[in-house]
């Protein structure tokens, strides 16, 4: 690590990077507690994990600028496994996922997320930013004409503010504001000591209480795959998403072994493990945040606020969190891609839209993005098998027909290459098949040339191919000392 880079992720522009970490601390607050809940632990369990993983991550992650804490579609995965058998097994499959990611980061496979396409990080993206959208429905329906008037407060100096001064974020001023007018007028609001119990103590080390044995790792293994899976997807998404925000690189790989290495640390203080959060994200990057200090004030901000400010926190409004999420939602929304639906390509927008669809659906974020990889994978092959030409010349004084092949030969295009060949067409004549501008990618793709080859033999037609480029003869040579084919 140079000095530059020092100088740049810790040292650049220091009280706008601690705002807008504060500005993601609050963000994180009601987000964690839920995700608590749904997890099925005690809201401090979601807390702890939080501001461990954003200190630890801070320090070992490779995506400046980038908020990690508990999330919800880790806790859908740790659900079930709580339900079963417990917090200590949950803690252990966090110690197992993270050691998982931190092989995953050490073989270097965060290369896989350029098999991510624009389109379904767009997708991603606005799935995310209308499940944030819903999730603050819960917490304001029910809450009377008061609760809706200090939202609408909170949403008026929040987007109001910046028009007068930029130099405290406007989110900060909302809290402060709407908590001291609630304090001082006696509201009957919901505040966040009505979320669930807060921390009251500083998270101790422990290993999970559960034996070491292969039950353990039976009943462990499977959660703690999805887990890190799941963790490695979203902070993945993450990093890409700040990438295009600020213009700037990341290591994908580094960010797997530092969340690897911030869920190892967070399950041994007894929180749950989790992933980078694109909302706090975004308003992150939005107020200023571009280096590391912001992401380690967010996680040491949100431990004062839990333990040494725990009095006044208690005592915030929920209605000013909920206006802040509703900003976190607008702001993560990419409103430009409802304007480019039409002018995109139809496939594009397709993926886009199936992303969204399915991951709101399911309010699981690595189903939506699965089935969007999937999407565009089975699109983009369709589209290359499509550009695939075999086109015919008939020399009758050679009495010879000459098959000229152009474009991508494998696995879906190969019944295109195959159906391009009529027998009847060369009846009487010698035939000569032109490569020279195809290439051949796979096992399917040298198996149907070997089945044209061996057509035209069986009735008796003398067959030539020409023009095998260097790597599809390689590919032929390995697979003939495997399975004799009759092309060379």
């Amino acid at each position: 690590m140079t000095l530059s880079s020092i100088r740049q992720d810790w040292l650049r522009r220091p009280v706008p990077e601690m705002l807008a970490g504060a500005v993601a601390t609050f963000a994180l607050i009601p987000e964690v507690i839920a995700f608590a809940a749904a997890a099925g632990v005690d809201p401090q369990v979601g807390l702890f994990a939080s501001f461990i993983i954003g200190i630890v991550i801070a320090f070992a992650g490779g995506r400046p600028a980038m908020i990690s804490a508990a999330a919800g579609s880790v806790a859908l995965v740790a659900a079930p496994l709580v339900h079963a058998h417990g917090l200590p097994f949950l803690l252990a499959a966090g110690v197992l996922a993270g050691a998982i990611q931190i092989v995953f980061g050490l073989c270097r496979l965060g290369v896989l997320m350029r098999f991510v396409s624009k389109s379904v990080r767009t997708g991603f993206v606005n799935a995310l930013a209308i499940l944030i959208f819903a999730a603050q429905v819960p917490q304001i329906i029910g809450g009377g004409w008061i609760a809706y008037a200090v939202l609408a407060a909170g949403l008026a100096l929040i987007y109001l503010v910046p028009r007068v001064t930029t130099a405290v974020p406007s989110p900060l001023i909302c809290i402060l504001v709407l908590t001291a007018g609630a304090i001082w007028l006696h509201l009957p609001v919901k505040t966040v000591a009505d979320l669930g119990r807060l921390p009251s103590a500083l998270p101790l080390f422990a290993w999970p209480a559960v034996p070491l044995s292969l039950d353990t790792l039976r009943i462990i293994a499977g959660p703690a795959l999805a887990i890190a899976m799941v963790g490695l997807l979203e902070s993945l998404m993450t990093a890409s998403v700040v990438d295009d925000l600020t213009g700037t690189p990341s290591s994908k790989n580094r960010e797997c072994t530092g969340l690897g290495l911030a869920n190892i640390v967070a399950s041994l203080f007894g929180g749950i493990a989790g992933c980078g959060m694109i909302g706090q994200t975004v308003s992150n990057v939005k107020y200023g945040g571009r280096g590391r200090l912001s992401t380690l004030f967010a996680g040491a901000f949100l431990l004062i606020l839990m333990v040494a400010l725990k009095p006044w926190v208690s005592q915030v409004p929920v209605a000013a969190l909920v206006a802040i999420m509703i900003m976190v939602s607008v702001d993560t929304f990419d409103w430009s891609s409802l304007r480019t639906l039409i002018a995109h390509p139809k496939v594009s927008s397709v993926v886009m839209m199936a992303t969204v669809l399915v991951t709101v659906a399911s309010s699981n974020l690595a189903l939506g993005v699965t089935v969007g990889v999937i999407l565009s994978g089975v699109f983009f092959a369709f589209k290359v098998a499509s550009l695939l030409r075999v086109e015919t010349e008939t020399d009758a004084a050679k009495s010879r027909l000459t098959y000229r092949v152009s474009g991508q030969v494998f696995f879906a295009s190969a019944d295109i290459f195959v159906d391009a060949f009529a027998i009847a067409d060369a009846a009487g004549m010698g035939v000569q098949i032109d490569v020279s501008q195809a290439h051949f990618w796979d096992v399917t793709a040298v198996a149907a040339l070997d089945k044209v080859v061996e057509r035209f033999k069986a009735h008796a037609v003398a067959v030539e191919v020409i023009g095998i480029n260097a790597a599809s003869s390689t590919l032929m040579e390995r697979l003939e000392r495997q399975r004799p084919f009759g092309i060379i």
